[in-house]
């Protein structure tokens, strides 16, 4: 009988979960000022040594590209933590990537809607000019 999930799916669920724990108490406490940063999805490599931590950083006037490299000079200490929270033999080395999917997706229904006010309004000067 296969299993329901694989080891990297479970291990990649933990990461995410501890990982975010991580940003929202530890790390935050030991930065100092920074906007809400949300952990997105987390890949794990088949070996288990590297884990890909997509994060979606929230606020206004904020570098993204600056808060990754924050997140990356900052990673042996998560890693640390992580290594004492994670039964594991060795925990997997941390890289983390912005993840920009909800903002472009925000971005494309903004147009989107844009796109359909102004057809709509061509529309209904097409139909007065017609009466």
């Amino acid at each position: 009988m296969a299993r329901e999930f694989s080891r990297t799916d479970r291990v990649g669920q933990q990461v995410h979960k501890e990982v975010a724990s991580i940003i929202q108490n530890e790390y935050k406490h030991r930065i100092g000022d920074m906007p809400l940063i949300t952990v997105s999805d987390v890949e794990i490599s088949r070996d288990l040594a590297h884990a890909k931590i997509f994060v979606t950083i929230y606020g206004e006037d904020v570098d993204g590209k600056a808060q990754i490299k924050r997140l990356e000079d900052n990673k042996g200490f998560m890693r640390s933590l992580l290594a004492k929270r994670l039964r594991m033999r060795s925990v997997p080395h941390l890289h983390f990537f912005e993840d920009t999917s909800i903002t472009e997706g925000l971005r494309i229904s903004s147009l989107v809607s844009d796109v359909v006010a102004k057809d709509e309004a061509r529309h209904q000067g097409t139909d007065e000019e017609q009466e």
